[in-house]
């Protein structure tokens, strides 16, 4: 079964890379993937690539959709001749349900909803468009996949279709993210800081919905009384270059506390190096890959209320609402006076959670699934 996947970018980040982790892992006996990136190749199309599997880019500029482009998705997509195309977030959606449309032979179209949608305000004017656009092309013979239980209640509110939807989570790499004590020590040793040092982590790329004043906010207020606290952040745009994050920085007097360490390649060892991992989040969140990461890596988790990172987190960890620093830091607090014994155990429940909730092998096995329903009611 040949399955086109259109996405809107490679670049790093929770989307591209569960992408990746589903046709790392995905049968290639029953299986033959095919990706297009309307953008370009980025870090995650490298990776992709070296799975043996065909990465090919259309080049559109972000923001900025072209007839031009459009014609030449369309000149590949027949060109490929798929059994079924999956769309891989909003734009992508949108894209392979107008593809599939110039095609002379009918295809299965399946999307996947990366996102949670509190409110349309949120979103870019463009983007706000589509997700309404298709809310109305939902109720053609569009699949639609869901990572997060809020986002199918959100959209279905919207007016995306009820009857052809369902949920399949994110799903987490329980053999890559492991706990390691080796990790542990050698972060802190990477950053100068002591082997008892008490480390706490935000995992995100620099966006307005991962809310990172939100987290540098609540350091401050922890370092009050814990001093000897220290806090990492990774991830795309997150480094001294930020002038946005540097001055809030420099404001609230905590830069000798904070690292800011950019995108990185070892993300499973500077997760299991955390003794708290976080989630500052003020909208957006489908299933946060980089929580399910955290908890399989035996990481207590704080999160804010967004998406479905409060039934991830469960009792292993606290939930706070958003755009609240003193509950965050408070959060945070209870979690220092656990004590390392304390931390552990819940670590170890967010482990067992993760296992038994959203494993990546259960998650491809749940698309393989539904790749199989949809072709069999194609050829009936």
């Amino acid at each position: 079964m040949k399955i086109v996947y259109i996405i809107t970018d490679l670049s790093i980040g929770g989307a591209q890379m569960m992408l990746y982790q589903l046709l790392s892992r995905m049968s290639r006996e029953r299986f033959t993937p095919v990706v297009v990136s309307l953008m370009d190749n980025g870090t995650v199309g490298d990776r992709i690539q070296a799975l043996g599997i065909p990465v090919y880019t259309i080049g559109m500029n972000a923001g900025t959709p072209a007839l031009s482009a459009m014609k030449q998705l369309i000149r590949l997509v027949r060109q490929l001749n798929p059994d079924i195309v999956q769309g891989w977030m909003y734009h992508a959606n949108l894209a392979a349900q107008v593809a599939s449309i110039f095609c002379e032979q009918k295809m299965p179209i399946v999307w996947c909803i990366q996102c949670s949608i509190y409110s349309l305000a949120f979103e870019k004017k463009l983007t706000a468009v589509i997700i309404r656009l298709c809310a109305y092309l939902s109720k053609l013979d569009t699949n639609v996949v869901h990572v997060s239980k809020i986002s199918k209640i959100q959209h279905e509110a919207l007016g995306y279709s009820k009857s052809n939807s369902c949920v399949i989570p994110n799903g987490v790499d329980t053999l890559l993210f492991t706990p390691s004590v080796e990790a542990r020590v050698t972060v802190r040793a990477e950053l100068g800081l002591p082997e008892q040092a008490c480390l706490i982590g935000l995992m995100a790329r620099y966006h307005a919905m991962k809310d990172q004043a939100n987290f540098l906010k609540a350091a401050a207020l922890v370092l009050k009384e814990h001093p000897d606290v220290h806090f990492i952040l990774a991830g795309q745009g997150i480094d001294r270059q930020n002038q946005a994050l540097y001055d809030l920085i420099q404001e609230l007097g905590i830069y000798e506390q904070i690292d800011l360490l950019g995108e990185r390649t070892d993300m499973p060892r500077l997760t299991a190096a955390l003794d708290i991992a976080s989630l500052s989040s003020s909208y957006g969140e489908g299933f946060p890959l980089a929580v399910g990461e955290a908890m399989s890596c035996g990481v207590p988790c704080v999160v804010t209320d967004i998406g479905d990172s409060a039934w991830m987190v469960d009792k292993t960890g606290r939930i706070v609402p958003p755009q609240n620093p003193e509950a965050l830091a408070n959060a945070w607090k209870e979690l220092i006076n656990l004590g390392a014994e304390g931390r552990f155990a819940l670590g170890q429940a967010a482990r067992n959670r993760a296992i038994a909730h959203f494993s990546l092998d259960s998650v491809v096995a749940q698309y393989e699934a539904l790749y199989e329903s949809v072709l069999a009611r194609k050829l009936t």
